[in-house]
């Protein structure tokens, strides 16, 4: 795996924590927890387009 997808994939890990965090204290229909989730969303819609 390049560095590039090594690096995309802790940033996966670590935002997929903190949505877990966002989402049980503030709830899945909070703003912060959806932003979250769409940035998530992205990480890994990217990480499956160039490291796969």
């Amino acid at each position: 795996m390049c560095n590039f997808c090594r690096e995309l994939n802790k940033k996966i890990q670590f935002l997929r924590k903190v949505l877990i965090e966002t989402g049980i204290k503030k709830g899945l229909k909070h703003p912060e927890t959806i932003k979250n989730s769409q940035m998530l969303d992205e990480l890994i819609f990217r990480f499956q387009s160039k490291c796969k």
